[in-house]
């Protein structure tokens, strides 16, 4: 019985590439050492997943900054303005599109399905030249080929690829890049042909569009392409792999119709109606079928005796030779290696596998398929997932009750939001086109290393508060310098949004190298929701009644809601998930309550991630945003109306959301806008009415690139024609802890000296 591994974490154990990603990119290495620990990375992966008895092991999955990019690369389709002239695409021109440069904005970035991943979209449009421009998948085949391993290059397929694409800056709004198809096909013949000739005996192409709600046309896309892709498959065995949820019939059908095709990827975790499907409507014969049941996406130890049942069933369908054992999707999405968790709590641990363990659990559960089962292994398997149901740990009866008795109301503040925020002008006062930042400021070297030092008990607990209120002293000085008009603390305590509010709420664990990649050298470490979720005491008050003893300006409490939380922690399996989020609120609900008590006027409670978790089928969707908003509701509903109630999101597409936004009844939003060419403000021209405040992000915090005076300037007057003056605030699109002092200072003095102008040319038109 066959083992395949769909991808896996690039960033390394302990973020080797990050490290070097970044030393790179501020002049302090070579593009030799970065390839070198790139490749040293690469040959680890693939001599892991070989010595674990993998069969199938992916190359090309490994990338600088994503694999949408890669593929961008791949195809030559550079847009104009980074100058590309052709030839094999270097890190100038790549990173470019990723970041910006001095000159030019970055490509836009939004999320990689309902997953924290980020990619880079494809800008496309009628007159788009595509070259073969980036040998990257040969080159990575033979890398392994020479190290005596066979693996599978992965690409991501041209149907998914097209569809996660969008008119290019110019292009009219209505362009379909499926149209371009045909165009981009004959780079895929070359590719293959390449890989063909290098010895390859397998591809994948990896379609995950297919668990969408498609429509007609798109599916036939699909048959399209690997229609005229078929002769140039010949002699390739042809995986096409879907993950993230189920695939719906029709494009079942048309998936396993598909010609030349060997094998067919599913997603049996987060798709939990696949196997009926399969056992409805059959299997075609001759095919193998990939069967996802090892979950890509959390770090729980996989239930093998539940996993071989499901594959027992698939077995009796597709026959034992053309089964294979798989992981649900690529294990990026979970942390590395858990044997680098040495503090991590044991019974805890027990409970857990993290990328290395889950190359084990699915071999482990081939070589049961094929009647070589390691009893020892499925027995210490079934104790671990006894003592995880029996744990006292992890119930607590007071925190369900709670959660339970909000079922009676849907918690929304009993004054409009209108109302709310004229009482809050009369208290607050101010100016139009009001200026703040999303909460964080830079994350120096020195402030990481005090917060090192404090959880190493190298520095007291005394020696680390004076060392966080000199840091917030400098933070409120430098906004108050910049004239901003509503401050933060610029978090200065935490090293992650999430991690922070995890370790002061119960039912958390915590890793040290947990770290999973969210988009270029940015990597986040999830927190474990492994049981009942309270809050034992005030998290964030004390720095924050310090920060608003500094200033006579309004200085904002920050807080993580309570869906983001959910959303970017590994979370409990053994409940809905909406019954944890509940139980989040609730937590959120008390510090909310005491920051007001403390005297705090303005309350940002962060939704960056609610988007983020919207199930990838549309019959799912209103269930999701129902208990979504509700929960960030339950955080504010008892505040009073003088207390402004702000939250942010970001990087994702917010329009198909809009009204579920409105509902949440915040009463400032701030939102990315700017990298994304300012698709959000799309919705309003619509019709939308909106009449809480909001602050449209006005420039692109993931780049280094600093925005000019006059280029805000032209943002805010778009904003402008669509939006009320008296609704509209001027704000980054999102927190600044990833950027340096010398890209933040000037590019906050040209984002106050826009707003400033603009109000100035309002008061001359009155």
């Amino acid at each position: 019985m066959a083992s395949h591994i769909v991808g896996y974490p690039r960033m390394g154990p302990k973020r080797e590439l990050k490290f070097a990603l970044e030393s790179f990119w501020d002049g302090k290495s070579s593009a030799d050492d970065l390839q070198k620990v790139a490749t040293d990375l690469r040959c680890s992966i693939w001599k892991q997943m070989a010595d674990a008895g993998i069969k199938y092991i992916p190359s090309n999955t490994f990338s600088y900054y994503d694999q949408v990019l890669d593929t961008t690369a791949m195809l030559g389709a550079v847009p104009e303005r980074y100058n590309y002239t052709g030839a094999e695409i270097g890190f100038d021109i790549y990173f470019s599109m990723a970041r910006g440069n001095a000159s030019v904005p970055a490509m836009e970035m939004t999320k990689w399905f309902d997953t924290n991943y980020h990619f880079i979209v494809p800008e496309l449009g009628p007159n788009t030249k595509f070259t073969y421009s980036s040998h990257k998948a040969l080159s990575e085949y033979k890398e392994a080929k020479a190290l005596g391993i066979e693996t599978v290059p992965v690409l991501i397929g041209p149907v998914t690829y097209l569809l996660l694409s969008k008119p290019a800056k110019g292009v009219e709004k209505s362009f379909s890049p499926l149209s371009l198809l045909g165009n981009i096909l004959p780079i895929y013949k070359e590719v293959t042909a390449e890989l063909k000739a290098a010895g390859a005996s397998w591809i994948q192409f990896d379609e995950p569009t297919l668990v969408m709600d498609l429509e007609s046309h798109q599916l036939e896309a699909f048959t399209k392409a690997y229609t005229e892709l078929e002769s140039s498959l010949s002699g390739l065995n042809v995986l096409i792999e879907t993950y993230f949820a189920d695939v719906p019939a029709e494009a079942y059908k048309t998936i396993t119709a598909l010609k030349g095709i060997s094998g067919v990827g599913l997603d049996l975790i987060r798709g939990t109606k696949t196997l009926d499907l399969v056992k409805s409507a059959g299997f075609p014969a001759g095919k193998y079928l990939f069967a996802g049941v090892v979950d890509g996406r959390n770090i729980w130890a996989n239930d093998l005796a539940s996993s071989l049942s499901t594959l027992q069933a698939l077995e009796a369908i597709v026959g034992k030779d053309k089964l294979v054992v798989s992981t649900s999707c690529s294990l990026m999405h979970t942390a590395v290696d858990l044997v680098n968790e040495t503090k991590l709590d044991s019974e805890i641990k027990s409970w857990l596998a993290f990328a290395a363990q889950k190359v084990v659990e699915v071999n482990a559960l081939a070589k049961a398929l094929a009647g070589q089962k390691d009893e020892a292994f499925f027995s210490a398997n079934v104790a671990a997932q006894s003592s995880r149901k029996s744990s006292p740990r992890v119930t607590n009866e007071e925190v369900q009750k709670a959660a339970a008795a909000l079922k009676g109301s849907d918690h929304r503040r009993v004054t409009n939001v209108s109302a709310r925020l004229d009482a809050q002008q009369k208290k607050l006062n101010l100016p139009i086109l009001p200026t703040t930042t999303i909460g964080s400021f830079p994350q120096t070297m020195d402030l990481r290393r005090v917060r090192r030092e404090c959880k190493a008990n190298k520095i007291s607990e005394e020696e680390y508060v004076k060392a966080i209120k000199e840091e917030i002293s400098k933070v409120v000085k430098l906004q108050e310098e910049l004239d901003i008009d509503v401050l933060v603390h610029g978090e200065p305590e935490r090293n992650d949004m999430v991690e922070y509010f995890g370790e002061q709420l119960s039912g958390f664990a915590f890793t040290v190298n947990g770290w999973v990649q969210s988009y270029g050298s940015r990597c986040v470490k999830p927190p474990i929701i492994y049981g009942d979720v309270s809050r034992p005491k005030a998290m964030t008050v004390f720095w924050s009644k310090m920060a608003q003893s500094m200033t006579a300006r309004p200085m904002k409490g920050m807080l993580t809601g309570p869906v983001t939380i959910l959303n970017w922690s590994f979370v409990r399996n053994d409940q809905p998930r909406f019954e944890t989020c509940y139980q989040i609120a609730l937590a959120i609900k008390k510090e909310v309550e005491d920051l007001e008590a403390a005297g705090i006027q303005v309350i940002q409670i962060d939704e960056a991630a609610l988007r983020e978790g919207l199930p990838l089928r549309k019959s799912e969707q209103a269930f999701y945003l129902d208990w979504a908003v509700h929960s960030f509701r339950i955080t504010n509903c008892g505040v009073q109306d003088t207390t402004q109630i702000h939250t942010h999101m970001c990087y994702s597409n917010f329009n198909d959301i809009i009204h579920s936004i409105i509902d949440m009844d915040a009463d400032v939003i701030t939102i990315e806008n700017s990298r994304s060419d300012e698709k959000l403000l799309s919705v309003f021209r619509e019709g939308v009415k909106y009449g809480a405040g909001i602050g449209p992000g006005v420039y692109d915090i993931h780049s280094p690139r600093i925005p000019s005076t006059e280029e805000i300037a032209d943002r805010i007057n778009k904003m402008l024609a669509v939006l009320e003056t008296n609704i509209l605030w001027v704000n980054p699109d999102c927190g600044l802890k990833t950027r340096k002092y010398g890209e933040v200072k000037p590019a906050l003095t040209n984002m106050v000296s826009a707003a400033k102008l603009l109000r100035t040319q309002l008061a001359s038109t009155k």
